[in-house]
């Protein structure tokens, strides 16, 4: 027996998402992966994202297996956490290769991958290894930015440019949840026709009892779909936790109901939530992030 063996009991288990046994969590046999990416070399505002991945999976713990909702528990298709992707520092375009090719690894292996950020910039990596296995997809972005910048303080890998590189790759995209845009962004959106849902328009909509909203949604989507959720999305009065909150953000039910649908008739081939920053708020804001990755592999990896 390893020495280490001896200990087990008086050690504390490694630091996995759900905080699984071993059977549960297994490479070989988990669909799902989760990848956890400690970065914000290209944060907008507050810095502290690369502390999102770990608070996460760690207020992921506490959760209850069984989701009342779904009538079932999502951790019985295996989820595999991997170890942390090793930040490139001061290097934004290594760290969008290192991630493309660590995500490119794990969908070559069969696996549905979670990606766990980091600032926005990591989804950057993981769209484009998404984009050269399915030629056809689209890419729903949950968001308070748009995102569409050329370039951001001279790098076109930014947080802020997260949107104009998947149109780059993907040009099949719907943007919801926006309330924040720079005059060009407003620009291109016009120029291209991008189909996008302002929180405003949303709650518009909410206070007159309707959810059209949704169906349009669903409808702008291609058959394959790829999400990236950054968690400002949300109003800040339910994730303060992140860099650059925005007032007016959307709610709990307005964000699964929308996934709920959009799982019910599209495919979804993956995800990331971002933008996590547990150094401004590390209590409520990663349970939220947490219940909401769980949530969705419920959804989208049926047993």
């Amino acid at each position: 027996m390893d020495q280490l063996d001896r200990l087990s009991g008086a050690l504390a288990p490694d630091r996995g998402f759900m905080h699984l046994d071993d059977e549960s969590t297994a490479f070989a046999g988990a669909r799902v992966v989760v990848v956890p990416v400690p970065f914000d070399g290209t944060t907008c505002y507050r810095p502290g994202t690369r502390e999102g991945p770990h608070a996460i999976i760690d207020a992921s713990r506490n959760l209850e297996l069984y989701d009342t909702e779904l009538r079932r528990s999502p951790f019985a298709v295996g989820i595999h956490t991997l170890r942390a992707v090793t930040p490139v520092m001061g290097n934004a375009a290594g760290m969008v290769d290192r991630i493309e090719e660590v995500t490119a690894h794990l969908l070559d292996a069969g696996k549905f991958v979670v990606t766990l950020g980091g600032d926005h910039s990591t989804s950057i990596g993981v769209v484009r290894a998404f984009a050269k296995r399915h030629p056809g997809m689209s890419v729903l972005q949950i968001d308070a930015h748009a995102d569409l910048r050329e370039e951001y303080e001279g790098t076109p890998l930014s947080s802020a440019t997260i949107m104009r590189r998947v149109l780059d790759v993907c040009p099949r995209t719907a943007q919801v949840g926006i309330r924040s845009m720079s005059e060009p962004e407003a620009a291109l959106v016009e120029e291209r026709k991008l189909p996008m849902w302002l929180a405003s328009a949303i709650h518009a909509q909410t206070r007159q009892g309707r959810d059209e909203w949704i169906e349009q949604v669903v409808a702008a989507l291609a058959d394959e779909v790829y999400v990236t959720i950054d968690v400002d999305a949300f109003d800040p009065s339910l994730v303060p936790g992140t860099g650059t909150p925005e007032p007016g953000g959307l709610g709990w039910y307005e964000v699964i109901d929308l996934l709920a649908a959009v799982t019910a008739h599209r495919r979804v081939i993956g995800f990331d939530v971002v933008e996590l920053s547990p150094l401004v708020e590390g209590h409520v804001s990663p349970v939220v992030a947490a219940k909401l990755a769980y949530k969705l592999i419920g959804m989208a990896v049926r047993p």
